[in-house]
């Protein structure tokens, strides 16, 4: 498609997914500041709370969290409450073990990539995203 652009990023936890993106302005707890059973930022004081990430492709900057997080990510894969993907800009280890966690438990697999800074704005900016199992990301303007 005219104006897509290809970025290969580090892949943290295999998958593939193809979506609207949802930037988020600062990262998000998935322990305490997400509700796995309904996709909803729940966080005080977060700028996008209220808004749901079910069925998006989620990019933040950076994880948030502690090891609760890898409970809360696989819940809301489990549930299909949480983001169809995630890229981050910042590799993070505990949104990828929840990833793994609900591949292994559920047979649900949901990709986690690492994009470098330059690759992270051009997303950011982008409407939509297709991921494919190796990394590859099919950035839509």
């Amino acid at each position: 498609m005219m104006g897509d652009r290809i970025v290969k990023g580090e892949l943290l936890h295999p998958g593939s997914a193809s979506g609207e993106i949802l930037v988020l302005d600062t990262a998000v707890s998935f322990w305490g500041g997400f509700d796995p059973t309904n996709g909803m930022i729940i966080e005080a004081g977060h700028p996008q709370s209220g808004e749901k990430v079910t069925g998006k492709v989620l990019v933040m900057y950076r994880g948030k969290g502690s090891a609760g997080t890898p409970a809360g990510v696989a819940e809301s894969i489990r549930n299909g409450s949480g983001p169809i993907a995630l890229v981050l800009c910042e590799p993070e280890v505990n949104i990828a073990i929840g990833a793994a966690v609900a591949s292994e438990l559920y047979d649900i697999h949901m990709p986690v990539v690492s994009l470098n800074h330059d690759d992270y704005v051009t997303l950011a900016s982008a409407h939509s995203v297709v991921i494919s199992t190796d990394g590859t990301l099919t950035v839509r303007k």
